[in-house]
Formats: C-alpha cells, structure tokens, sequence
C-alpha cells in the first residue's frame, strides 16, 4: 500500500491517475485483507470499490488523497494495533488543562508526561530553563510542575521569573526535588511554588495532587471577574457584560457598537525587550484604554494583547473616530526598557449591534473580521464592519509537514485540511525530506508556521532541520511539532533542547494527535 501510494503522491510527474488503477489497488487491498480476516480493512475497502466501479473519469492527486484518507487512517491503526491494544486513547476536550513540565531528567519528564496526558490533560516539557520560561509565556499554563536541579539555572530562579509575572495570577506551582531538607522547601515556597513533592515520586499521589491543583484554578477563574495583569474586566466577565449591554440596548432602543483592539507587532517587543517589558506595555495600554472611554463603556482584556470595548448609545461611526483619535495619542506614547525608547500604535475593528438577537462570539466574530482587515491594509488603523462587505480577513498559518512515510503525510494533510478555525486560515505543503524542506524558502513566506517534523528520516533528520530553524532569522515564527519514537529518549531531549515546542510519540492516536494540533494552533494564535 505505501509503495502504490508513494508512487502516486510524491511523483511531480503525475497529475491524473486512472480509475482502473485505483479499482485494481482496492481490489487487491479487498481480496488479501478478506484473507488475512484484517475485518476493518475488508470494510471500508470493499465500500470505496464500489464507490469507483463504475467511475469513468480519472482522478486528480489531491481527490484522491481525500477519496483515501480513511483507508489510510485505518492502514496506520492495524499497522501499529499490537502496541497499542489494551490503551485506548484518553480524548483531550478543546478547553483541557494545560501543564507544562521543567526538569532535566528526560526519562522521568517523558514517564509523568505519559501519566499526565492518560488523564485527558494537555502536556508540554522542557529541559532547559530559558526555552521553558519563553513557552510559559507564549503558551500559558494552567499549572507548573518544575525540578530544584535544572542544568542551566535552578528552579528556584525559573519559578522567581516567573512569579514576576504571576503575582497577581493564579497559576498552581508544583516544585519536585530530592532535596526535601526544611531549607530547601522554603526557599521554594519563597520563590513562589504552591506545593512541594519529594523524588523518588509516588505517582498516584502526583496526579491527585495535581488534579486538586487544577480543580482550585477552575473555581477560582470562575470566582475572578478582573484580569490580574492588566486590572481590567477578563473575558469570562465579558459574556454577562454583553447580556446587560443587549438588553439595555432593547429597553432603550439605542445604538450599541463593540470594538476589537490589537496591539500592533506586539510579538517584537516580547522578542526585543522581554516578556517583563511586554507585561509594562499591556498594563500600561489597558489603563490607557481605560482612561480614554466613558465611564458608561466597558473595557475587557480578550487575551494576549486584545482587547474588547463595548461602547454604549453609539454608531460605528462615531466609535471609529473616538478610536482614530485614542491611536493618534497612543502612537505618541513612549515607553522605555533601561536607555531604549519605544512607541507602538494599535489596529482595531468595530462593528455596530444591528439587533438584539445577536450573539456574542457572532459579534466579536464581525469586529474580528474588520480588526484584520485592518492589519491586511498596514496596521494603526481603524475599520469598521457596517456598510462594507468584510473580506475574510484571517491569519495565515502555514503548515509544513516533513516526513519520509507517504501514509502519515497523507494523513496529517487530511487532518490539516479537515480543520476548521474561526479566522485562520492554513497554508498546507508536505515535503519528503529536509532538504526539500529547506530548499523550498518556506519559512520566508508571511504569516506564523508550523512545523511538524519527524525525528528520523534518510538525508537529514528532523534534529538537524530543527537545529538549522532555530537558528534562522525566522526561528521567532516558528513553532515545532516532533514526531518521534516511544523510546527515543535521547532524540526527545535533543529536541526539546533546541527548541521543540511539544513532541508526539509515535504510534500516536490519530483522534488524539488532531486535538493536539487544534490546541496547540489556538494557544499559538
């Protein structure tokens, strides 16, 4: 099957394929595995048979790579069915806890990213303290599990950066250590961890602990109506918010307008400054905001840097020019890290409520749609939603896919193709090797990338295309996916030491892997 299917997908020279070639192919796929009693297979073989029977027309590459993508998704499952019987696949929901894990010992880092992810829950890990502390920023976690004894610095010194940031979040902090000396403990309770466990790990006790950690964030999101960081209303608040700003609307027959606020390149000043800087600016911006609309409007931080306003008794006109105003004072605005000064500006959309029965994502959606817009014009702009047919303006996520094995590129472009994300939109190319990769220029095309590589393929593996990435000037824009082997301990540290994102083990559950894309794209845009 990968034979055929190599000789069909990854021959440049071939644009059509004849119907009586894929008749014979799943002909033969029927009839040897109705033999074999391979029953799933025999399945779904002997439907698409009869599906092509009597086609005439012949089939271009991609219609049939859709045509396919079950029969491959099944071919990979009974490839590896005998490592995975008895493991049934723990379903990750969209919204799943995030944990992020920070310890040098890559044996127990992979055993307690096993046992976390067989409770449903989203894992990421690190080796090395400086990767570990920018994916925390880039990724926020819902909770921390990180060791005393890291080979760059301590964990003490991680978790003091760290708390810089959080001292007014909740975000639990797990510190594990051999050294469980009174001293010890303190002096990571001192740096800002809300627990303490001791090496060797028991780890039916871990995950409890772990579990009650996140079901006291859960309570206490739910409890908190005040981003922490920027002192202004969360977007948790924001749902109610819109229900009472609806129904005023209807009461009083008035005009209500929301507007969606970015700040522009806002990636650079947490590139150039720092994520301690960044911070300033947020907190800084939203006061700005703050001041600068009525006390009847409503200011919420979305997430990252954005920001809603709702705007009471006013037209989108009206809002427009209150914002083009706010950007001309804003863009004047200096803020210094030591002797550097910078000044940034902001894009935003706006969109009137044209009636009470709209909902809020449906609103935000609209307002969303002309804020990019505006960043597709050049940015410090304003546009508006009413009275003009919004493009869909999105964000370009470009999707590379680099492995040697036809069924796994064919399946991972079928599971990026089948995804459907509220403004984004991917850019899928899959390449059979590195140099090919590399060759392409991909990574200088605009928009984020995404890269998902294999661990071992001929020519170049994925640690050296990693390890030539990182060291790009695009290595910024980039977030990597591994595909790696259950006991590539080694190749996993490596990875995770250049600068991999999150690695999977292969064989991986294809429901889960999807869902791991899905939640890492959304935490990434």
């Amino acid at each position: 099957m990968k034979d055929q299917l190599t000789s069909w997908f990854d021959n440049n020279e071939i644009t059509l394929i004849e119907n009586r070639d894929v008749y014979r192919f799943l002909h033969s796929i029927k009839g040897t595995s109705g033999t074999l009693e391979l029953d799933m297979l025999y399945g779904i073989a002997s439907e698409l048979l009869a599906k092509v029977e009597n086609r005439k027309d012949s089939w271009s590459i991609q219609e049939l790579r859709d045509f396919l993508s079950g029969l491959m998704e099944i071919s990979y499952e009974y490839e590896h069915f005998h490592e995975e019987i008895g493991k049934p696949p723990a379903l990750r929901e969209g919204d799943a806890p995030l944990i992020q894990i920070i310890d040098d010992d890559i044996s127990l880092l992979i055993f307690l990213k096993d046992k976390l992810e067989s409770k449903g829950w989203m894992v990421i890990a690190n080796t090395t303290a400086d990767k570990a502390i920018e994916q925390y920023y880039n990724m926020h976690p819902d909770c921390i599990i990180i060791d005393i004894n890291l080979q760059d610095q301590s964990g003490y010194d991680v978790l003091s950066v760290i708390q810089n940031h959080t001292n007014r979040a909740f975000i639990p902090k797990i510190m594990c250590s051999i050294k469980t000396d009174r001293d010890s403990r303190i002096e990571a309770y001192r740096n800002g961890a809300d627990d303490f466990m001791e090496k060797p790990i028991d780890v039916e006790e871990f995950l409890i602990r772990v579990e009650r950690h996140l079901e006291r964030k859960k309570i206490f999101d739910q409890s908190v109506l005040i981003d922490e960081l920027t002192q202004v209303y969360n977007r948790k608040f924001l749902k109610d918010s819109y229900n009472r700003f609806i129904s005023d609307m209807g009461r009083l027959n008035a005009n209500g307008t929301i507007a969606v606020i970015d700040i522009d390149y806002f990636k650079r000043v947490n590139d150039t400054y720092g994520h301690i800087v960044g911070d300033k600016v947020l907190m800084e911006f939203a006061q700005f905001l703050k001041k600068s609309i009525r006390s009847t409007d409503t200011l919420f931080r979305y997430g990252g840097e954005e920001f809603v306003i709702l705007f009471q008794r006013a037209t989108e006109t009206e809002i427009k020019d209150v914002l083009e105003r706010m950007l001309d004072k804003f863009s004047q605005v200096e803020f210094t890290d030591g002797e550097k000064t910078f000044s940034l500006t902001f894009s935003a959309g706006v969109y009137r409520i044209e009636n009470t029965e709209i909902g809020l994502q449906a609103a935000i959606k609209t307002a969303d749609e002309a804020l990019y817009l505006a960043k597709e014009n050049g940015r410090a702009r304003v546009e508006t939603a009413n009275k003009r047919i919004i493009s869909k303006a999105t964000k370009l996520l470009n999707v590379s896919i680099v492995d040697d094995d036809t069924l796994i590129r064919s399946i991972l472009i079928n599971i990026f193709s089948s995804l459907e994300l509220d403004n984004i939109t991917l850019d899928v190319k899959a390449y059979e090797d590195g140099m090919q990769f590399l060759d392409s220029d991909r990574l200088a095309q605009n928009g984020i990338h995404f890269l998902v590589l294999d661990g071992i393929m001929p020519v170049m593996d994925g640690l050296e295309i990693l390890q030539i990435v990182k060291k790009s000037q695009y290595r910024n824009n980039v977030n990597v996916l591994m595909l790696t082997g259950r006991k590539s301990e080694n190749d996993i540290a490596e990875a995770l030491k250049l600068g991999a994102d999150d690695y999977v083990t292969k064989p991986f559950s294809l429901t889960e892997l999807q869902a791991r894309i899905v939640r890492l794209i959304k935490r990434m845009v």
